[in-house]
């Protein structure tokens, strides 16, 4: 009996760390949003296809645009029904950023099940942006709507020499409006040829429906891959982002040595107003050398938040030191980036609960639900 004891005590002292890691999210804080639980035998709900073709308006030919990987879904809600727009890639090249991407659509009534479009609602074409987007393609999209109706998808548009924020409009999510580059006129067009992604507009919950919200009266995003910036609109195509005292980029959120964003604080999916102030869920990647959170595997992608003031969205107020989402099943954990990646960037309120959709190692897409009426 004495002998089990030690080995049971021996465990504990040296799987604690890992205890932790894996079971962040149960510790939430109150002004975190989670848990977050994947549906039981139901992941990943997307996958890739080779049997799904379409007439590919530049090469002007037919194309297994989704053949290679589906992974950084957007999601939206449209007459009463869970709409997932997810990256594409097909086979035209090797490795992350080598091949075409172009955006996908499923539609699910349950947020779990999805019917998939045959073809991609979004792609690059014979347009005005296709110097910005051809032959990389539109990547990794953000989707938010406002009161009235109106989806703003940011997005990244990839030519393999830059990669920029922009921005597309639609009413029912199949029939877009592409207004380019997000930065590209503010400052004079100072910040044109930046390279920036990863849009996370400020919506608020209210009547049971996810809208737009103003702050300070203007439109907000946090954006931003290796940091977390603040940019601001009138009218939500035309963005200006947030210069310091030095009239250089304000970084409010940085990595952090030793902890699981150690490398970078990818911003995910729009932001949330709270009673407590703006939350914002993030992508946190683990550096590979000495200077990593040694808690999770070297190059991790996990899920972080924070939280800033209302009145002033640059202040800091809470984030968590932990992920409280982190890369656990094996479809997780292989694929295009074999490290692991739970990657965020569809977030919606959807009967009562929320759905997040999440890639899986650039090469599958899936969901996890908080259903708020039940206990942290």
């Amino acid at each position: 009996m004495m002998n089990r004891t030690i080995l049971r005590l021996f465990l504990f002292v040296v799987f604690l760390p890992l205890a932790f890691a894996v079971n962040a999210q149960d510790k939430l804080p109150d002004w975190a949003l989670g848990p977050f639980l994947r549906p039981e035998n139901v992941n990943p709900i997307i996958w890739p296809s080779a049997e799904s073709f379409f007439m590919d308006p530049i090469l002007r030919q037919k194309i297994a645009w989704e053949a290679g990987d589906v992974f950084n879904p957007a999601a939206a809600v449209h007459k009463n029904k869970i709409y997932v727009l997810y990256r594409s890639e097909d086979r035209s090249g090797n490795g992350i950023g080598m091949r075409t991407s172009r955006i996908g659509m499923a539609e699910s009534s349950d947020g779990i099940k999805m019917k998939r479009s045959p073809e991609p609602v979004f792609y690059p074409g014979e347009d005005e942006q296709k110097a910005n987007e051809w032959p990389g393609g539109c990547e990794d999209p953000r989707i938010a709507v406002t009161a009235e109706g109106i989806y703003v998808m940011l997005y990244t548009q990839w030519n393999r020499n830059i990669f920029r924020l922009a921005v597309a409009t639609s009413k029912d999510l199949k029939h877009w409006t592409k207004h380019g580059p997000a930065f590209g006129k503010a400052y004079n067009g100072k910040f044109k040829d930046l390279k920036c992604k990863s849009g996370s507009i400020v919506t608020k919950l209210g009547n049971g429906k996810q809208v737009i919200a103003k702050i300070n009266g203007k439109y907000m995003m946090y954006w931003g891959e290796r940091f977390m910036n603040i940019a601001t609109s009138t009218d939500l195509v035309n963005w200006e982002p947030a210069l310091n005292a030095k009239n250089e980029l304000d970084m409010i959120v940085k990595p952090r040595e030793h902890y699981f964003d150690s490398d970078l604080t990818e911003c995910g999916p729009p932001a949330i107003v709270t009673d407590q102030g703006i939350l914002v869920l993030y992508n946190g990647k683990n550096r590979g050398d000495a200077r990593r959170d040694t808690n999770y595997v070297a190059n991790t992608y996990s899920a972080g938040q924070v939280l800033f003031d209302l009145k002033n969205p640059s202040k800091l107020i809470a984030r968590l030191d932990q992920p409280f989402f982190v890369p656990t099943a094996p479809f997780e954990k292989s694929g295009q980036y074999p490290s692991g990646t739970v990657f965020m960037e569809g977030l919606v309120y959807f009967k009562k609960k929320w759905f997040l959709y999440y890639g899986c190692a650039d090469s599958r897409v899936a969901v996890a639900i908080y259903n708020p009426a039940s206990p942290k």
